[in-house]
């Protein structure tokens, strides 16, 4: 989410409206946004991310005199006479068995369970970044479809395939990574299945005498370790690579010189790795279930998450088929077509002129 709101932010800066914008930030040493003609940034103390949000944050715009709030990742103030757009990414978080990741994410969602329903009913807009997720929130908070605005993310330009060698050559030794790889983005919570890809992998390597090795990237190494103890996959371990944390500059190399991109998520509200995967010409396998299909379109192998052998033979088809691998390649860049932030900004503007409009009715 905050990835999401930093481009969007960025190429608002680019886009001529009218319009002065402030953004509420708080207080930090990662300063990733700057002053511009039409936005400023406000730096607000830090506090605890409810009472920042709560109390600190909408005092701050009642003084600046806005005239719209847009809070941009699930939850917003709920005592507050701004007109309020709110960014509802999905609702994923109100099954209440979604608490298997860390104290941190499991509190999070609390947060948003309690939050989000009041938000959603209180906000003048909400805008959403697919049609699942749309009738997700419409299900599960039970808000009128005509409430909802479908907004699709973009793809930054710099997740593109640059070929560059030298690049490569300093990116392989930064990272001691092998020289041909399958690419997972690891996680502690149970829907991004982890598991599942460690247990399809599993099949994979039994199946072949000289398996590609896995990269897992964004997950403490001894979670990973754990896993494979728990359920006797300690076979496969020689064939992992897993470096915690890849620096964002390095990202784009990290897609580009994967075989594949394996996202096997059980629930996804949009799938944000899946289009900067295919920017960089990485053939994708990711699930055939929730926002998935409709993020991916026809330019990844679908699975069903649950079935570990077809995540295995999703895996030994992109591997062994060059013409596979080339085809989805280039459905890839054709469909990230579909998703710039030009457009996310655009059609995000359309939203706020309404909600202001119909306020001074």
């Amino acid at each position: 989410m905050e990835v999401a709101a930093l481009h969007w932010l960025r190429q608002l800066q680019k886009t001529k409206s009218g319009v002065q914008f402030k953004v509420l930030v708080k207080a930090d040493e990662d300063e990733c946004l700057q002053d511009t003609e039409n936005v400023s940034v406000i730096k607000i103390p830090v506090k605890p991310y409810p009472v920042w949000e709560q109390i600190i944050m909408p005092g701050v715009a009642k003084k600046l005199g806005a005239r719209l709030l847009h809070c941009t990742s699930n939850t917003a103030p709920l005592f507050t006479k701004i007109p309020l757009v709110v960014t509802i990414h999905d609702v994923i978080y109100m099954n209440k068995n979604e608490y298997s990741g860390s104290a941190y994410q499991n509190f999070g969602n609390k947060y948003r369970r309690f939050i989000v329903p009041r938000i959603a009913k209180k906000a003048k807009a909400i805008i959403t970044v697919s049609q699942f997720s749309k009738q997700e929130i419409m299900n599960a908070l039970q808000i009128p479809g005509q409430k909802i605005t479908v907004i699709y993310n973009g793809v930054n330009p710099r997740f593109k395939m640059e070929g560059n060698i030298e690049k490569n050559n300093s990116f392989f030794d930064k990272y001691q990574l092998p020289n041909k790889y399958i690419l997972h983005f690891g996680n502690t919570a149970t829907r991004k299945n982890t598991l599942g890809v460690l247990l399809g992998f599993k099949k994979y390597v039994e199946e072949n005498e000289n398996p590609v090795n896995l990269v897992i990237s964004g997950c403490r190494k001894e979670v990973i370790l754990d896993l494979l103890l728990q359920h006797n996959l300690q076979q496969i371990q020689a064939y992992l690579y897993l470096p915690e944390y890849i620096h964002p500059d390095d990202l784009p190399l990290l897609y580009e010189n994967a075989i594949t991109f394996v996202c096997p998520s059980f629930s996804e509200g949009f799938g944000m790795p899946i289009i900067e995967c295919m920017a960089c010409g990485t053939p994708v396998i990711t699930s055939n279930t929730t926002s998935l299909p409709e993020i991916a379109g026809n330019a990844a192998l679908l699975v069903n998450p649950y079935n570990h052998g077809e995540i295995a033979h999703a895996i030994q088809q992109v591997v062994t088929q060059p013409e596979l691998c080339q085809n989805l390649q280039a459905l890839g860049f054709e469909n990230v077509k579909r998703f710039n932030w030009e457009n996310t900004v655009t059609e995000t503007l359309k939203v706020y002129e309404k909600v202001l409009k119909e306020n001074l009715n």
